[in-house]
């Protein structure tokens, strides 16, 4: 299918590793010209070097800093050039009981997740709108429909980026803009390995005896891939998914139990 993507610009947040490198690589294959936006510049080095041709670039911004990431976004859009797709993309917080989380761990989830995300938008949003397209899509977590057990916190900063995201879609549908969320179940990231070593430590079980538990929740019996996730992505970064709009999407395998 051509996803009728070739130059376009797409703003890819945590592209060094995992889903976002992988969505950074599959976008820059249909032929989008990618900017990575990551805190560690050595990593962004690296990752541009696996994009195919293109007018790749960087920035280095870290997401714990919302005013460096809102200042050297719009420096760069001023210098360079806007983009018609955002990828906002960020590690989730650590995991750990909600009754235990200190109000500063909520703060900083809030300003990684849900404050960088609008900021960002906001800097986006002109070119978006004067090009009569754009492509609004944050990776989330299957949390905002179903609370996943020991991620407190994050549960609770996944759904505020939702509900965000969900009303932002109603304001910037006109534009021919569509704002979505794209929610990835047990992924074959660090992120994953960091939750599988958690939970074989608390239950006193190995790596691999609690990798193979925790894919007997999932009716596909495996992980999912960074491709996978970054497929989709893609789609819902296309013309193709013009009218697709405000939506939860889950990649997981099927593992999620609500419609």
């Amino acid at each position: 299918m051509n996803l009728e993507l070739k130059n376009t610009y797409a703003l890819v947040c945590g592209s060094t590793q995992g889903i976002g490198k992988q969505t950074a690589i599959t976008l820059a294959n249909e032929g989008v010209n990618i900017t990575l936006l990551a805190r560690n510049e050595n990593s962004l080095k690296e990752t541009l070097k696996k994009l195919p041709e293109g007018n790749h670039n960087y920035i280095v911004a870290d997401f714990s800093k919302p005013e460096e990431v809102e200042l050297k976004v719009n420096e760069f859009i001023t210098n360079n050039h806007g983009f018609h797709i955002l990828i906002n993309n960020t590690g989730g917080p650590p995991s750990g009981q909600i009754i235990e989380a200190t109000a500063e761990q909520f703060y900083r989830a809030f300003n990684m997740h849900l404050i960088c995300s609008h900021l960002l938008a906001q800097a986006c949003l002109p070119f978006m709108k004067l090009e009569g397209f754009g492509r609004i899509i944050n990776v989330i977590s299957t949390s905002v429909k179903e609370p996943i057990p020991g991620l407190g916190v994050s549960n609770t900063i996944r759904n505020a980026v939702g509900n965000w995201s969900k009303t932002m879609s109603f304001e910037l549908a006109p534009f021919g803009i569509t704002v979505n969320n794209v929610l990835p179940g047990f992924t074959a990231t660090s992120r994953l390995d960091e939750i599988v070593g958690i939970k074989a430590k608390k239950e006193s079980k190995t790596i691999e005896s609690m990798e193979e538990e925790m894919k007997q929740y999932v009716p596909a019996k495996r992980f999912g891939k960074p491709e996978e996730t970054a497929a989709a992505i893609a789609f819902l970064a296309s013309k193709k998914a013009g009218y697709i709009n405000g939506i939860n999407l889950p990649v997981d395998g099927g593992r999620t139990k609500s419609l």
